[in-house]
Parts: structure tokens; sequence; C-alpha cells
């Protein structure tokens, strides 16, 4: 298993230099899409990345694409309106998908066809039928498909899941996530955004996917790869008026063999919050923010407050991360951004729904070969 650290979230989309470590070569990336707000990081920070070289920017929406190149300063000769021009004429080593999440699975099989890899934001997709079908573009046109987390580059996370890993922790008996912020709306996602993040077809829910992905991406590599037994989730609409469609508040209960784990989605938490607690027969480590965690061991009088270290430069960011997957630097295999782990993510999302809708826990089937 091997997990990466990201110090600030600025860099979530941009990785850094440094740890002493020569300059990769950029590897050539296109963006496709830009209805998805997260893009704006990569685009504020493009001048000064060293890990990857924007080629191309699909947009179809002219206005909105207009709107993009005025605001971050671009050529106009990076755009296109077409996906298929662009992957036959530009030829990227990578696309960064920037759509709905509905619109993850066209895109994928479309640059896999041209054997071209994907980095996609989280979740992977709003269906079980996507993920396994993207699974099934990737091993047919040998390309990879990567799933992008903020919280894949806390270092705070990083330093509980290798803890786990290495036992410090015994045997992990409870773990509790908490993911969200006040809303959408209410922190002023942008109208390019909003519609489709609330929709529960091109988003696949509302809190319960948003945020419930975190969670069940954290516990999927605590737990080496395997599904949980079973998925109990509880949805529900505070504030109808604002979210008609969707939901805005979930918790999950995942049982797996001698542990279970409760997440907690939401669009209605007081201020925004990504953290995790984890309980073991030995100890408990609670993360605090990016680079914090709280530490207790079995007979200690007290919790001690550490900060976790950081780790090498091509896993310190998801460009970072990117080029160094496609490098052959690194083996993008059960961690947190990996394939295989995101397509056991969407079990949990999916069965998740599943429990929501008629009130009863789905059990989970062991694979999904």
């Amino acid at each position: 298993m091997r997990v990466k650290v990201l110090l600030f979230v600025f860099w979530l989309f941009v990785g850094v230099a440094g740890h002493g470590q020569a300059p990769r070569t950029p590897v050539r990336v296109a963006i496709v899409g830009l209805v998805h707000g997260h893009v704006g990081g990569f685009l504020s920070a493009l001048p000064g990345n060293t890990d990857a070289q924007l080629v191309a920017i699909v947009e179809p929406d002219q206005a909105l694409a207009a709107q993009y190149a005025s605001r971050y300063k671009l050529s106009q000769s990076l755009f296109y309106v077409d996906l298929e021009t662009m992957l036959a004429s530009k030829k990227p080593d990578a696309v960064l998908v920037y759509t709905t999440i509905l619109d993850h699975r066209k895109v994928i099989e479309a640059a896999a066809r041209h054997g071209i890899s994907s980095m996609v934001e989280k979740p992977l997709s709003t269906t079980m039928e996507d993920a396994l079908a993207i699974r099934e573009a990737a091993r047919e046109h040998h390309v990879h498909v990567l799933v992008n987390y903020e919280t894949t580059w806390y270092a705070s996370n990083t330093d509980v899941l290798e803890a786990v890993r290495d036992g410090k922790l015994g045997a992990v008996r409870k773990v509790v996530v908490h993911d969200g912020h006040e809303g959408p709306k209410e922190i002023g996602v942008g109208p390019e955004w909003l519609p489709w993040l609330t929709d529960p077809v091109q988003n696949g829910a509302g809190a319960l996917f948003d945020f419930g992905c975190y969670g069940a991406d954290l516990m999927t590599v605590m737990e080496h790869g395997k599904a949980p037994l079973s998925v109990t989730a509880v949805t529900q609409t505070d504030k109808p008026a604002i979210y008609p469609h969707v939901d805005d508040d979930a918790t999950l209960i995942l049982r797996y063999p001698g542990a279970q784990a409760v997440l907690m989605p939401s669009w209605n938490w007081s201020f925004a919050r990504k953290d995790m607690e984890v309980y073991g027969t030995e100890g408990s480590m609670v993360t605090v923010g990016a680079t914090n965690v709280t530490v207790r061991f079995k007979g200690d009088a007290k919790e001690s407050d550490i900060v976790a270290p950081a780790l090498a430069r091509s896993e310190s960011g998801s460009l970072a991360y990117l080029a160094a997957v496609l490098h052959g630097e690194v083996q993008d295999a059960g961690d947190l951004s990996a394939l295989d782990t995101n397509v056991v993510v969407m079990q949990i999302l999916d069965a998740a729904r599943q429990s929501a809708a008629s009130g009863r826990t789905v059990l989970i089937p062991e694979h999904h070969e």
C-alpha cells in the first residue's frame, strides 16, 4: 500500500517541487470540461508548474470557454469544442477531466481508445455500471485511470493510514469520518457547477456522493482494497428550498469483519471539514486539518498532538503523482487514487444509495471482477 501527502490544500491540483529531486519532464495534459470548479486551482498555478504542460482545453460552451480564457489569460489556440478532434491532433499524455461526474465514462473511454490516460475529479462515476465500464476500458487499452481527492494529499491522513498499516493502533475497531461544508450554494459554487452538482443524475446524489466518497476511499485503502460486508445509509434533505432534488445530509455505516466505519458526509456543517477518527485496540489517531494528528496510545495519560511528516515529491500532489505514474516511477495500485480502489468506492456509494432508498441494509458481493 502506498499513500501520499500534501501539506497545503492550495497544492491539491498542482504538485510542488522540492525534496532535492531533479525536475522530471512535464507530462502533456489536456483539460476536458470547465464546469467543475476545481479546474481553477490548476489554471491559477499553471505558470509555475513543473510536472505538467497544458496543451489543450476542450469545452463546447464557448461562452464559458471565453470566460476562462479571459480570467486566466489563456491563448485561444488552446481551446477545442470537440473531444475527438483534440485527442487526435494534440495526442496528450493524459486528460484532466473537469466535466460532470456523469460524463466521466464517455471522456475516459474516448481517451482510452487513443491510448491516453485520465485523471478525474472524485468520485469515479455516478453508477456501478459506469465504474465497471471504465475499468474495462482501462484494461483493454492499457491506460491509467486515476481519481483525485483533496484528502489524498493530506499529511495527516497519510500518517494515520501508515500507522494502521504498520499495526501501531492494533486491530482497528471503529472509524468515523466527517466531510463536507455549509452547502455548495452557501459557499458560492459557480453557476456552471451548481446545477449539475445538485442533480441526482449528473452527480449521482447530493452530499452522499459529493462527500461520502472521501471516507469510502480512505476506508478502502485502510481495509487493503476489500469492500465492506454491508452498507446501511440514511439520507435526508434539511434544506429542500435550496436542494429539492438531492440529499444534503447522509450517514453511512460500513460493516467489516471486526470493525465498523461511520461516514458523515453533509452540506449542513457549520464550517468546512475533512477529518477522520481511527480507534484501535492499542490506541487512537484523530486528524486535525491537513497536517496535524492527535494521538493517544494505550497507557498514555493524555492525548498528544503531532505534525505529520512530508513525503516525496512524486507523492505530494495530483499532478506530481500523475507525472510519476506516467513516467513509471510509482505504481497506481491499491492507493487512494487507484482505479481498483475507486471501483470499490463505487460499490460503497451505490449500496448506500440503494440502502437510503429502501430503508434496508444492503449486502455487498465480495468481488466485482
